[in-house]
């Protein structure tokens, strides 16, 4: 069961995607996604998905309902397009939306390594075949902002028994692609590139871990972390690492790029926390983007432990101190 700083964000026409630099990717992956029903994207926010009695259009995805949803006010597809952070493309806000679009998501695989029985590269149609759903999630960013997105995607857990993990696999490390002369921010020593993250074998198994490859209906913009990206909704943002290249299992706990550049603000597991702030802000409160304005026009509302999913994902940290997470 799911629970029920910086300057204005100002939109307009021309910050927004167009529609045919997305819906014209990867049409031929999507002949062979095996699923069930075609579902209503949006409740009433704006939102560009087709509803349930709609043909799909050109370049839309079929999935199924999910159990998993709120009944919150979802973020408009202009704002969740056009306002978060992809530093391979640049540190602003709106420097995703406006250069990822010379990335070339397509042909796309996975190459899966370490303690694993089914070791290899797995192409992303491949990956697709598992049913796709549905889940309308929280997101939460460690800079106190929040937005609510409809994802499209396949648990974590299908693709974990597909390569069937060794029993001494204890961690899950992912990796971003990295090719400077398509992701301009590269450029800059910002981190110790590619981008890397990593979870816990059993929070990876958890139900809500999602691998996405869509949003709002259709497939992840570039911007978004085109072609498959991991949602992981009771976890700071940066935990869910855009265009996945690798997927890695060991004993051992990996390593991850912002807990690298600056351990003191960000640890392994970076759960959210209102309790616990950030060295240079608190987490107690957040704005939410949901097409009513800036975030400096937002009222700031109460962040929920765990985002939300305490119900779902706490007993995961039992006996742990929550206070040494950040």
């Amino acid at each position: 069961m799911l629970l029920k700083h910086r300057t204005p964000l100002t939109l307009t026409d021309n910050d927004v995607t167009p529609h045919r630099v997305y819906l014209n990717r990867r049409n031929l992956m999507l002949g062979g996604i095996a699923t069930t029903a075609l579902a209503a994207c949006g409740e009433a926010s704006g939102d560009d998905g087709p509803s349930a009695t709609q043909a799909a259009p050109k370049g839309a995805l079929e999935y199924a309902k999910s159990a998993y949803t709120t009944s919150e006010t979802q973020t408009p597809f202009e704002q969740a397009t056009t306002y978060n952070n992809y530093y391979e493309f640049g540190t602003s806000k709106t420097d995703p939306a406006a250069r990822a679009g010379q990335l070339v998501p397509e042909p796309w695989s996975i190459k899966v390594s370490g303690l694993v029985g089914k070791p290899g590269v797995y192409d992303l149609e491949t990956l697709m075949k598992q049913q796709l759903e549905e889940r309308i999630y929280r997101l939460r960013c460690v800079e106190a902002w929040s937005m609510v997105i409809p994802w499209i995607g396949f648990p974590m857990s299908a693709l974990i028994d597909m390569v069937e993990p060794l029993g001494s696999a204890k961690y899950v490390g992912f990796k971003t692609l990295y090719r400077p002369e398509q992701m301009p921010g590269l450029r800059y020593p910002i981190l110790d590139w590619p981008y890397e993250e990593g979870l816990r074998l059993d929070e990876a198994r958890n139900p809500l871990t999602l691998m996405a490859v869509g949003m709002y209906g259709q497939l992840l913009p570039n911007q978004n972390g085109a072609p498959i990206r991991l949602v992981v909704p009771w976890k700071y943002g940066f935990k869910s690492i855009k265009s996945i290249v690798e997927i890695a299992f060991s004993d051992e706990q990996p390593a991850t790029s912002w807990n690298k550049s600056a351990p003191q603000e960000y640890g392994f597991y970076s759960n959210v926390n209102p309790a616990v702030s950030h060295p240079r802000w608190s987490q107690a409160t957040e704005r939410r983007l949901d097409g009513r304005g800036g975030l400096a026009m937002l009222t700031r509302q109460e962040t929920l432990p765990f985002n939300g999913y305490a119900d779902e994902v706490a007993s995961l940290y039992d006996g742990m101190d929550l206070a040494k997470f950040y």
